[in-house]
């Protein structure tokens, strides 16, 4: 039984369980988005706010509390500059988590862990050729390639 046990195991012994942790919390706090398993959604969001606290504190010691734990100056840099601002005036709750469905290989239940008021970065539609023709006018077909260009797409497939 495991009566007054507290917190997750994860599958993995101590020392892997708190790397596995730091890197959480690192990436979460670069991207401000991450997509990871609940189970450990669950067990990075305390230490995420513990981290978000340290950054609103913003003094020399909390400095190096969180680099100590941070994985990049990056993620130091950015706790401090542009995360914990944000949250000046909240008294926690930091983060959110999404569930997100189960993941394919293995069927484990996904969530996305966010910060709130992270801004979701939609990728850019790439065009096709059949986007260009739709978007001609009717009878009017698109400029074949030139000679010139068709070298430089040979050249650039041929050095790949």
């Amino acid at each position: 039984m495991r009566h007054r046990r507290a917190g997750f195991k994860l599958g993995r012994n101590p020392a892997h369980r708190r790397a596995t942790l730091r890197n959480l919390v690192t990436n979460l706090i670069i991207h401000e988005r991450i997509t990871t398993t609940i189970l450990r959604a669950k067990a990075a969001r305390p230490i995420a706010e513990q981290m978000i606290t340290l950054g609103k504190k913003d003094s020399l010691h909390a400095r190096r509390q969180a680099a100590a734990y941070l994985q990049t100056p990056e993620a130091t840099q950015k706790l401090f500059a542009d995360v914990a601002p944000r949250f000046s005036e909240r008294a926690g709750g930091y983060t959110r988590i999404i569930r997100a469905g189960w993941r394919i290989g293995d069927g484990a239940e996904l969530a996305i862990l966010e910060l709130l008021g992270s801004k979701l970065k939609k990728k850019e539609k790439r065009t096709t050729r059949k986007d260009i023709k739709e978007s001609m006018p009717e009878g009017e077909a698109p400029e074949p390639e030139t000679e010139e260009e068709k070298e430089e797409k040979a050249e650039k497939k041929s050095k790949k």
